[in-house]
């Protein structure tokens, strides 16, 4: 049932085993291996076992016990996220440090594309972020529906249970470069703790998309169901090929686009 499958500790493993089982097929029919790859938050695993830091089962195992971690800190107290409508990063700080120069609790969480910009918070915080937006020159903050106030100091408990199981993991050499939420930048190793540290740390996405392409990248494929990161490439990379693979079906259209571009 939709309920009990959007649970943060159930959708986390179902979301990770599908992108991962469409991964696996397109890998098979590439010819060539990726030049990098990035996740926006829970991607950031699949993205790590995609390129070998760890193997399947360990990345399924750990993405459990994250889903775990951060729907107890999530349930600890009432607390959410807004998106920012057409603002600036800049514009989302101003935002969030006037809310905690005023006693609040209010953090920048996604800085996803441009425009594109999501705020953490306690309840109260977000109430507060969508009434005095427009004073920070934002057109408007719209709450999200999502359990907690997720890559914000809120998640610290979850950051502390996800400690050991992360600990008790073993992670690899990547085959290729695996951008990290937190530095948006290549991880060169330790990938334990940034994956710690991803989980109370901003998500530079769009930051992540740029540096990218400034490495050379000239298309990016979307893996997984939906295609929202597709939809932050195509606005984060105004000249970059975007492709999306949700389904087995759309895995030979991509590869035959990838093989001509190439």
């Amino acid at each position: 049932p939709e309920e009990y499958l959007t649970r943060t500790e159930i959708a986390q493993p179902a979301l990770f085993a599908v992108s991962y089982a469409l991964w696996a097929h397109l890998r098979d029919r590439m010819e060539t291996p990726p030049a990098g790859a990035a996740g926006h938050s829970l991607g950031e695993y699949t993205a790590l076992a995609a390129a070998g830091v760890m193997d399947y089962e360990t990345g399924l195992s750990l993405v459990a016990a994250r889903g775990r971690a951060m729907a107890a800190a999530a349930d600890r107290e009432p607390s959410g996220m807004a998106a920012l409508i057409g603002a600036d990063p800049g514009q989302a700080e101003s935002l969030a440090s006037a809310r905690r120069a005023d006693g609040g609790r209010l953090w920048v969480a996604n800085l996803n594309a441009p425009g594109q910009v999501v705020v953490a918070g306690g309840i109260e915080d977000i109430e507060w972020a969508t009434a005095h937006a427009r004073d920070h020159g934002i057109r408007r903050a719209v709450p999200l529906k999502v359990a907690g106030a997720f890559h914000s100091p809120f998640m610290e408990p979850a950051a502390a249970d996800l400690a050991e199981a992360i600990g008790a993991a073993t992670f690899g050499e990547a085959s290729f470069p695996v951008w990290a939420n937190a530095t948006a930048t290549p991880h060169t190793g330790g990938a334990g703790s940034m994956l710690l540290r991803q989980l109370t740390a901003p998500v530079r996405f769009e930051e992540s998309l740029r540096s990218m392409a400034d490495a050379g990248a000239d298309a990016f494929v979307h893996i997984g169901p939906g295609d929202v990161t597709a939809g932050l490439a195509r606005r984060s990379i105004q000249d970059g090929a975007v492709h999306v693979v949700s389904s087995l079906a759309d895995i030979e259209p991509v590869v035959a686009a990838l093989s001509a571009s190439v």
